[in-house]
């Protein structure tokens, strides 16, 4: 897997010139945006890309759907793309999720690439291969592992996003560290976000997650420990997702998951009460508190039955152990999830 963290005028034409690997040359390129990226971000890469085609889709996770594969999947055809061709995802990770999973069902798989333009992309969503889409309602629920030919991140497209934004992709750092980097938690929870090296914090995230996937490309063991924070969080992310106004963003949910599953974590006495209270006060004081009532935990709870890591209708986390390790394939109870939710709201 070949990721590349540098300016993406000199990472992208250096790829094109040898397609990845010597004397590949491809037949068509096709440009997968949304109109968000169509209009910040495809600018900054547009002079150094061959004659392509441009597919557009509209921006959020309400859009990650066969619907819209259905829209990306006839542009390729009409587009008369052969199985030589390449596909370029130019956005965060809706449309490195969605459009690699087109890329790779297209006549049995194309090539593609990942341009990621947002944080939470650049540190965790575009490194690995997993690919999918949500279906009725379920997070992630279709999908295939297939590395791309090449992740190309340059920071510079941070300087298009929002602060929420931001804050969002901070998430999965903070979660790469507390599964593999105590040294590097400490470093970080000591500084607000605004005082935070992003471009180191990116190589750190990238080398993390790079090393786990390539022990374990298809999540069968190791790879598992990446989900800390991700059974809970994707759950109250389902939950929130046609809430309008109160929908999140995947990493405000995922540092809600942390915060809850790293109480599951103390309560089975594998983390002490000072790193759980670091931990927390370090999250309440980067995303707030997330505006949930007892009412809502049932349903919140639910959506966990279809995660992933379950094996029959044992629901599995993966739960950290002291900070900079985890542990995975956790059993944990009904009861151990509710009680979390309820330290949650407090």
């Amino acid at each position: 897997m070949s990721v590349v963290i540098s300016s993406i005028s000199e990472s992208l034409q250096t790829f094109l010139a040898t397609g990845g690997v010597p004397q590949k040359v491809y037949s068509k390129i096709i440009v997968l945006v949304d109109t968000n990226t169509k209009r910040f971000c495809y600018p900054i890469v547009k002079e150094f890309l061959p004659k392509h085609t441009l597919i557009s889709i509209k921006s959020g996770e309400e859009h990650k759907n066969l619907q819209t594969c259905e829209i990306i999947w006839s542009a390729m055809t009409e587009a008369q793309l052969d199985r030589h061709a390449l596909m370029i995802n130019l956005g965060g990770g809706v449309i490195g999720d969605m459009g690699g999973f087109c890329a790779a069902t297209y006549k049995r798989g194309i090539d593609f690439i990942q341009i990621p333009t947002t944080l939470l992309s650049q540190v965790d969503a575009s490194v690995g291969g997993k690919l999918g889409i949500d279906f009725h309602g379920f997070k992630n629920h279709l999908g295939v592992f297939t590395l791309p030919k090449a992740v190309l991140i340059d920071p510079v497209f941070l300087k298009t996003l929002s602060e929420r934004e931001k804050r969002s992709g901070f998430a999965e750092i903070l979660k790469h560290c507390l599964i593999q980097d105590g040294e590097k938690w400490n470093e970080i929870r000591r500084k607000d976000l605004v005082d935070q090296d992003l471009a180191d914090l990116i190589t750190h995230s990238v080398e993390i997650k790079k090393k786990i996937v390539e022990q374990d490309p298809t999540e069968q063991g190791i790879r598992k420990i990446l989900n800390f924070g991700h059974t809970l969080g994707h759950a109250v992310e389902t939950y929130f997702l046609d809430k309008g106004k109160k929908r999140l963003l995947h990493g405000e949910a995922i540092a809600t998951g942390m915060l809850c599953e790293s109480y599951i974590a103390f309560e089975r006495g594998l983390l002490n009460e000072k790193t759980l209270e670091q931990i927390e006060d370090f999250i309440f004081s980067i995303y707030g508190k997330v505006p949930m009532q007892e009412s809502d935990f049932e349903a919140i709870m639910s959506f966990t039955q279809q995660d992933k890591k379950n094996k029959g209708k044992e629901i599995r986390f993966s739960l950290i152990n002291s900070v900079g390790s985890c542990l995975y394939d956790v059993v944990v109870s009904k009861t151990e999830m509710k009680k979390a939710l309820e330290y949650y709201v407090g």
